[in-house]
């Protein structure tokens, strides 16, 4: 099997998923892509920010209401 993958500094990440069971130990044999530079990992967090979301100031106190009840109103 012949994969590409890119490596974070820590782990390598393959680019498509592996058929492989979870704890699968595999012989690697590496080398060097010339297909550009890696994608740069982003953070969740990171990633929540960049959207600049606005809402009721009570979103996390009642995220359940919101998403699944009939909340006209905030509640404090």
């Amino acid at each position: 099997m012949t994969i590409t993958a890119f490596f974070d500094g820590t782990v390598l990440r393959p680019e498509t998923p592996l058929d492989l069971a979870p704890n699968t130990r595999v012989r690697l044999t590496l080398e060097s892509s010339a297909a550009g530079p890696a994608p740069v990992a982003s953070s969740f967090l990171r990633t929540a920010r960049a959207l600049d979301l606005d809402g009721p100031p009570d979103w996390s106190a009642n995220l359940e209401d919101y998403l699944y009840g009939d909340v006209a109103e905030p509640r404090d």
